[in-house]
């Protein structure tokens, strides 16, 4: 159960930074933000604030920010059409009924002869019940659409996503892998200050219980100044002479509470990489510094940035098979290995889990956001932008073709996990 719990926590977590990006400067922008979703498929959750609905689906692979003018807007009203109209004290238009017209009994319903609820905002039509004198109504801004007893609000063209500027665009579509990056720091920057973070310090961390160190007597703050009389001065060095010399007898030379101490430790042979090192089961010393643990927060980033993307290219270059990608199951086994670790290895895996999702939406792939950025790069070099049929149309190639990935993946994580 903590397993299933931690793993809906980070996952939530992650989704609802990424889509947050969205949604911050989408809104800044003026963009109408129908739907904030955390998740995708049926929905489980929904409650509506303002004019956006918020709501948690059923499938944990992903999430999306409904943006109006993304997909094709709202119903046409086409001529010849009867809908009900309500209006406010202005004579306004601020309900447009489509059907079950008669739930609306102060409804005034109209055949529709011209309507446009985009540019203009004006309904044209003859109204029941009254001579055949064609009459010309004004729709407010914020007026909606009901549908089956839906309510949905109209979005004039200034407030849709096609209306904006190509930065403000981009920046609405770059702030989701923008937040997972931030997030990242901020994680790593919170472990720094909870936890420490590494010292290089020639001191004893934490030392494990089954290992050559804790055997042999050195304890945790023993400050090394020397093995095998080589002068030490910071932990590199002692990591260092560790191992090189897996099954070797080292002499320490230490400082514990005042008292120099020579102690003989053996370290264990194991095999890293291919690569014989010696190891005796001690940690780094950590220290606790403000200052310091904002430097590690984007330092641990960029170091986990660099090495996602030297994983990349190894994927491309044909060193890593297709084998090697997790999906959500093989996410979730890894959590639940994590989580045994502890709250902080926890915390750790959650950043490094938010730089990939950060990584993985930049790249140019069609249906992620890199995939819209590149049709936004393609668009400042035309002078113009793509027809947006075709872009849809390579958006849902793309997105078929990631479905299909996505259940490769986890069918090779359930082959390997569990059968």
């Amino acid at each position: 159960m903590s397993t299933i719990i931690a793993f809906i926590v980070i996952f939530g977590a992650l989704v609802f930074f990424h889509e947050l990006g969205h949604f911050i400067f989408a809104k800044r922008a003026g963009i109408l933000c129908r739907e904030f979703a955390i998740g995708m498929g049926p929905k489980v959750l929904s409650f509506k604030k303002g004019e956006t609905v918020y709501t948690v689906r059923l499938l944990p692979i992903g999430g999306f920010v409904r943006m109006a003018g993304e997909d094709p807007e709202m119903i046409e009203i086409k001529p010849g059409y009867r809908v009900g109209l309500i209006f406010d004290q202005n004579e306004n238009v601020t309900k447009i009924i489509l059907n079950n017209k008669d739930k609306y009994p102060n409804a005034r319903v109209i055949e529709v002869e011209k309507s446009d609820i985009e540019h203009e905002l004006f309904i044209q039509g003859y109204v029941e019940g009254e001579d055949e004198i064609l009459k010309t109504f004004t729709i407010s801004r914020d007026a909606v659409l009901v549908e089956n007893g839906v309510e949905s609000l109209i979005a004039p063209y200034d407030r849709q996503f096609a209306s904006k500027t190509l930065g403000q665009r981009t920046m609405a579509i770059f702030a989701g892998p923008m937040m997972n990056f931030i997030l990242a720091i901020v994680i790593f920057i919170l472990i720094a200050l909870l936890q420490g973070m590494p010292s290089n310090e020639p001191m004893l961390g934490k030392l494990t219980p089954d290992g050559a160190a804790i055997d042999a007597g050195l304890k945790e703050g023993d400050i090394v100044h020397s093995i095998n009389r080589a002068e030490i001065s910071e932990w590199t060095d002692v990591v260092e002479m560790i191992q090189k010399n897996p099954n070797k007898e080292l002499s320490f030379s230490i400082d514990r509470n005042g008292k120099e101490l020579v102690i003989p430790v053996t370290p264990e042979e194991k095999l890293v990489e291919k690569e014989k090192i010696g190891v005796i089961g001690v940690y780094s010393p950590m220290e606790k510094s403000p200052l310091k643990a904002i430097a590690y927060g984007f330092s641990e980033t960029y170091n986990w940035t660099k090495d996602i993307f030297i994983m990349l290219g190894k994927l491309v270059s044909g060193q890593f098979s297709i084998d090697a990608l997790s999906g959500p199951v093989g996410i979730y086994v890894s959590t639940d290995t994590v989580a045994k670790s502890g709250i902080y290895y926890l915390m750790k895996w959650a950043g490094i889990l938010s730089i990939n999702l950060g990584i993985m939406n930049l790249l140019p792939i069609p249906a992620l956001d890199g995939g819209r950025l590149m049709f936004f790069g393609i668009e400042a070099l035309r002078g113009k932008p793509i027809d947006r049929q075709k872009e849809g149309m390579v958006h849902f190639i793309g997105f078929a073709l990631l479905m299909l990935l996505m259940l490769v993946v986890t069918w090779n994580d359930i082959q390997r996990f569990f059968l």
